[in-house]
């Protein structure tokens, strides 16, 4: 039996729905501000802290991944920056009168998630060098990228992206050359 395929309107309704559906729990005063404090944490204080701590507790190695999570940072700004540019994509409580604003954005556009994108390049390039700090970034980086749905920043295709993004960025940055 033949399957039609989704159509692009469809795929984007789906996409709202899912995005309305999570948005739903920001109604919730406790919700908001837990993911609300999540993303701020997101923003890139919890990662900066994280940058300082690798290299004391563990030395060269915790340096030179550090290091690398500076890099991917930077191309992480740099390739969601031109995305973003190039797409123009609205947020989701721009587009839908439904969708409730849980937290002030960075900037206008949507696609894709850059806090998604920098929390899992991040997470993937501590987690391959050090797999012990696993059972703290993994939920973390899974919050941010959960917060900016609930929170109605982003639709769910831009979360995608983002991790899409940061998985590459933390597939190429350890074959970069380091700065002396």
């Amino acid at each position: 039996m033949h399957r039609p395929i989704m159509t692009t309107r469809r795929f984007a309704e789906l996409d709202l729905a899912l995005c309305q559906r999570a948005n739903r729990a920001c109604a919730w005063r406790i919700v908001r501000r837990f993911f609300r404090a999540i993303s701020r944490l997101g923003d890139g204080k919890f990662w900066y802290v994280l940058m300082l701590v690798l290299p004391v507790v563990h030395g060269h190695a915790g340096l030179v991944v550090s290091l690398q999570m500076a890099i991917a940072g930077v191309l992480g700004v740099a390739v969601y920056k031109l995305v973003k540019h190039l797409t123009h994509r609205p947020r989701p409580y721009v587009s839908d009168a439904s969708i409730m604003l849980g937290a002030a954005p960075l900037d206008q556009y949507s696609f894709p998630s850059g806090h998604t994108l920098h929390a899992v390049s991040f997470t993937l390039l501590v987690c391959a060098a050090f797999p012990a700090w696993a059972w703290l970034l993994v939920p973390f980086a899974a919050l941010v990228a959960m917060s900016r749905v609930v929170l109605g920043l982003h639709y769910p295709t831009d979360v995608l992206l983002g991790a899409a993004i940061g998985t590459g960025l933390a597939t190429l940055v350890p074959y970069l050359p380091l700065p002396a």
